[in-house]
């Protein structure tokens, strides 16, 4: 995940509790905390598929999805 784009979200955060934000900024605000959101689900279902589970008696197994 790029730090300009947490960056960015932070930024306009901050203006959003000081000054409040432009119609614009806060499209903008929504497009990138949605692009932040898709790259968070992507690395999080990335990282279970690789995920395995080792049982007591050494038997490993990958985490499903249920």
């Amino acid at each position: 995940m790029k730090s300009e784009l947490i960056d960015r979200i932070n930024q306009l955060a901050k203006k959003a509790k000081s000054e409040g934000l432009t119609p614009e900024e806060l499209e903008e605000q929504k497009q990138l905390r949605d692009q932040y959101r898709l790259a968070f689900r992507r690395n999080l279902t990335n990282q279970l598929e690789h995920t395995y589970i080792m049982d007591e008696k050494g038997n490993k197994r990958k985490l499903g999805k249920s």
